[in-house]
Protein backbone atom coordinates (compact mmCIF):
# COMPACT_ATOMS: atom_id res chain seq x y z
CA UNK A 1 0.00 0.00 0.00
CA UNK A 2 1.50 3.61 -1.09
CA UNK A 3 1.79 5.90 1.98
CA UNK A 4 0.01 8.70 2.19
CA UNK A 5 1.92 12.68 2.09
CA UNK A 6 1.43 12.86 5.72
CA UNK A 7 2.96 9.22 6.31
CA UNK A 8 5.83 10.53 4.24
CA UNK A 9 6.25 13.97 6.56
CA UNK A 10 6.02 11.78 9.52
CA UNK A 11 8.88 9.64 8.42
CA UNK A 12 10.66 12.43 7.44
CA UNK A 13 10.35 14.05 11.31
CA UNK A 14 10.97 10.73 13.11
CA UNK A 15 13.93 9.87 10.77
CA UNK A 16 15.39 13.40 11.96
CA UNK A 17 14.70 13.07 15.26
CA UNK A 18 16.82 9.90 15.17
CA UNK A 19 19.49 10.72 13.16
CA UNK A 20 20.41 14.25 14.52
CA UNK A 21 23.01 16.98 13.31
CA UNK A 22 26.03 17.26 15.54
CA UNK A 23 26.06 21.53 16.68
CA UNK A 24 27.52 23.83 14.08
CA UNK A 25 28.83 26.09 16.72
CA UNK A 26 28.62 24.14 20.44
CA UNK A 27 29.01 26.16 23.45
CA UNK A 28 27.73 29.22 21.89
CA UNK A 29 26.62 32.01 24.96
CA UNK A 30 23.37 33.57 23.62
CA UNK A 31 23.24 35.41 26.92
CA UNK A 32 26.47 37.06 25.90
CA UNK A 33 26.38 41.21 25.21
CA UNK A 34 27.31 40.86 21.10
CA UNK A 35 27.78 44.97 21.25
CA UNK A 36 30.92 45.91 21.49
CA UNK A 37 31.56 49.30 24.31
CA UNK A 38 31.06 52.54 22.66
CA UNK A 39 33.72 54.99 22.51
CA UNK A 40 34.66 55.61 26.54
CA UNK A 41 32.93 52.97 27.97
CA UNK A 42 35.96 50.97 29.38
CA UNK A 43 36.43 54.55 31.16
CA UNK A 44 32.76 54.49 32.63
CA UNK A 45 29.37 54.60 32.04
CA UNK A 46 29.31 58.30 32.59
CA UNK A 47 32.45 58.85 30.66
CA UNK A 48 30.76 56.71 27.26
CA UNK A 49 27.61 58.73 27.79
CA UNK A 50 29.50 62.34 27.55
CA UNK A 51 31.32 61.16 24.52
CA UNK A 52 28.33 59.67 22.54
CA UNK A 53 26.28 62.54 23.59
CA UNK A 54 28.84 65.44 22.77
CA UNK A 55 29.34 63.09 19.15
CA UNK A 56 25.35 63.92 18.85
CA UNK A 57 25.90 67.79 19.00
CA UNK A 58 25.01 67.98 22.62
CA UNK A 59 26.69 70.11 25.04
CA UNK A 60 28.12 68.20 28.43
CA UNK A 61 28.55 69.48 31.49
CA UNK A 62 29.82 67.70 34.89
CA UNK A 63 28.90 68.68 38.38
CA UNK A 64 30.17 67.48 41.69
CA UNK A 65 26.90 69.33 43.55
CA UNK A 66 24.08 70.96 43.59
CA UNK A 67 26.53 74.66 44.06
CA UNK A 68 28.24 73.81 40.91
CA UNK A 69 25.13 73.33 39.19
CA UNK A 70 23.89 76.69 39.72
CA UNK A 71 27.33 77.99 39.01
CA UNK A 72 27.69 76.37 36.07
CA UNK A 73 24.23 76.23 34.47
CA UNK A 74 24.31 80.84 35.34
CA UNK A 75 27.76 81.35 33.58
CA UNK A 76 26.01 79.30 30.45
CA UNK A 77 22.99 81.46 30.49
CA UNK A 78 24.99 85.05 30.90
CA UNK A 79 26.80 83.23 27.67
CA UNK A 80 23.74 82.91 25.61
CA UNK A 81 21.74 85.89 27.00
CA UNK A 82 18.52 83.64 28.14
CA UNK A 83 16.36 86.00 30.02
CA UNK A 84 13.63 83.76 30.26
CA UNK A 85 14.32 80.72 31.60
CA UNK A 86 11.33 78.05 32.16
CA UNK A 87 10.85 75.14 34.64
CA UNK A 88 8.20 73.24 36.23
CA UNK A 89 10.09 71.29 38.73
CA UNK A 90 9.56 72.60 41.71
CA UNK A 91 12.76 71.68 43.09
CA UNK A 92 14.69 73.40 40.60
CA UNK A 93 12.73 76.54 40.85
CA UNK A 94 13.97 75.96 44.28
CA UNK A 95 17.45 76.35 43.78
CA UNK A 96 17.62 78.77 41.08
CA UNK A 97 15.16 81.05 43.76
CA UNK A 98 18.42 80.40 46.13
CA UNK A 99 20.45 81.43 43.50
CA UNK A 100 18.79 84.71 43.04
CA UNK A 101 17.91 83.78 39.22
CA UNK A 102 14.64 85.01 37.61
CA UNK A 103 12.65 81.60 36.06
CA UNK A 104 9.06 81.23 35.40
CA UNK A 105 7.07 78.33 35.67
CA UNK A 106 3.10 79.15 34.23
CA UNK A 107 2.12 77.39 31.34
CA UNK A 108 1.69 80.66 29.90
CA UNK A 109 4.90 81.72 30.04
CA UNK A 110 6.36 78.91 27.73
CA UNK A 111 5.65 80.49 24.57
CA UNK A 112 8.61 83.48 25.47
CA UNK A 113 11.55 80.61 27.13
CA UNK A 114 14.49 81.02 25.78
CA UNK A 115 15.31 78.07 27.76
CA UNK A 116 13.25 74.80 29.97
CA UNK A 117 14.93 72.83 32.41
CA UNK A 118 13.32 69.65 33.03
CA UNK A 119 14.83 66.36 34.24
CA UNK A 120 15.19 62.89 32.60
CA UNK A 121 14.13 59.38 33.43
CA UNK A 122 17.44 57.50 32.28
CA UNK A 123 20.43 58.41 30.38
CA UNK A 124 22.04 55.60 28.24
CA UNK A 125 25.24 55.52 27.15
CA UNK A 126 25.89 53.38 24.29
CA UNK A 127 23.63 56.08 22.17
CA UNK A 128 24.32 59.49 24.25
CA UNK A 129 20.23 59.26 24.67
CA UNK A 130 17.91 61.21 27.28
CA UNK A 131 15.01 59.12 27.89
CA UNK A 132 11.79 61.18 29.23
CA UNK A 133 8.17 60.57 29.82
CA UNK A 134 5.01 62.00 30.16
CA UNK A 135 4.51 61.31 34.06
CA UNK A 136 7.82 63.48 34.44
CA UNK A 137 6.16 67.21 36.42
CA UNK A 138 7.30 68.77 32.60
CA UNK A 139 5.19 66.65 30.62
CA UNK A 140 5.40 66.02 27.14
CA UNK A 141 5.97 69.71 26.02
CA UNK A 142 9.49 70.79 27.38
CA UNK A 143 11.38 68.15 25.13
CA UNK A 144 9.85 70.18 22.20
CA UNK A 145 9.12 73.89 22.95
CA UNK A 146 12.26 75.48 24.48
CA UNK A 147 14.88 76.43 21.76
CA UNK A 148 17.31 75.47 24.35
CA UNK A 149 16.33 72.19 26.64
CA UNK A 150 18.28 72.10 29.67
CA UNK A 151 18.18 68.32 31.13
CA UNK A 152 19.26 67.33 34.63
CA UNK A 153 20.59 63.97 35.60
CA UNK A 154 22.33 62.17 37.83
CA UNK A 155 24.94 59.37 37.89
CA UNK A 156 22.69 56.40 38.88
CA UNK A 157 20.60 56.97 36.05
CA UNK A 158 22.99 56.04 33.37
CA UNK A 159 22.64 52.82 31.67
CA UNK A 160 24.52 51.04 28.84
CA UNK A 161 21.48 50.02 26.92
CA UNK A 162 17.76 51.24 25.97
CA UNK A 163 16.80 47.23 27.35
CA UNK A 164 17.99 48.38 30.75
CA UNK A 165 16.62 51.43 30.33
CA UNK A 166 13.03 50.24 29.49
CA UNK A 167 13.29 47.36 32.37
CA UNK A 168 13.70 50.49 34.99
CA UNK A 169 10.75 51.96 33.68
CA UNK A 170 8.80 48.84 34.15
CA UNK A 171 9.82 48.74 37.42
CA UNK A 172 8.85 52.53 38.22
CA UNK A 173 5.44 52.60 37.15
CA UNK A 174 3.29 49.60 37.67
CA UNK A 175 1.34 51.51 34.88
CA UNK A 176 3.68 52.79 32.47
CA UNK A 177 3.31 56.33 31.20
CA UNK A 178 1.42 56.80 27.62
CA UNK A 179 4.42 58.65 26.23
CA UNK A 180 8.31 57.39 26.82
CA UNK A 181 10.35 58.60 24.12
CA UNK A 182 14.22 59.08 23.84
CA UNK A 183 16.28 62.14 22.37
CA UNK A 184 19.58 61.77 20.45
CA UNK A 185 21.02 65.72 20.15
CA UNK A 186 18.92 68.66 19.64
CA UNK A 187 16.46 68.64 17.11
CA UNK A 188 17.75 68.64 12.79
CA UNK A 189 16.29 67.70 9.76
CA UNK A 190 18.08 67.53 6.67
CA UNK A 191 16.10 69.79 3.46
CA UNK A 192 16.44 68.40 -0.13
CA UNK A 193 19.64 69.56 -0.98
CA UNK A 194 20.90 67.84 1.99
CA UNK A 195 21.60 70.52 4.11
CA UNK A 196 21.47 70.08 7.78
CA UNK A 197 19.71 72.28 9.96
CA UNK A 198 19.30 72.51 13.62
CA UNK A 199 16.09 73.58 15.52
CA UNK A 200 13.58 72.17 12.60
CA UNK A 201 11.44 70.44 15.14
CA UNK A 202 12.34 71.35 18.45
CA UNK A 203 15.45 72.50 20.22
CA UNK A 204 18.56 73.98 18.53
CA UNK A 205 20.43 73.38 21.46
CA UNK A 206 20.25 70.61 24.09
CA UNK A 207 22.46 70.51 27.40
CA UNK A 208 23.41 67.71 29.92
CA UNK A 209 23.80 68.79 33.52
CA UNK A 210 25.06 65.46 34.81
CA UNK A 211 25.07 65.47 38.90
CA UNK A 212 26.77 62.57 41.44
CA UNK A 213 23.91 63.77 43.76
CA UNK A 214 20.37 63.16 43.07
CA UNK A 215 18.82 66.29 43.83
CA UNK A 216 15.00 65.53 42.52
CA UNK A 217 13.60 64.30 45.66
Amino acid sequence: MQATSKEKVLKKVRKALIDQSPELYPGLDFKKNIYNLPEGGDKGMDIAFATQFAASDGKFIFCENTTAFVNSFESVAQENNWKNIHTQEPNIQRLLKEAGMAFTSEESAMEQMDAGITYCEYLIARSGSIMLSSRQVSGRRMATFPPAHIVIGYSNQIVMHVKEALNGMKLRYPRLPSLITTITGPSRTADIEKTLILGAHGPKELYVFLLDKDISQ
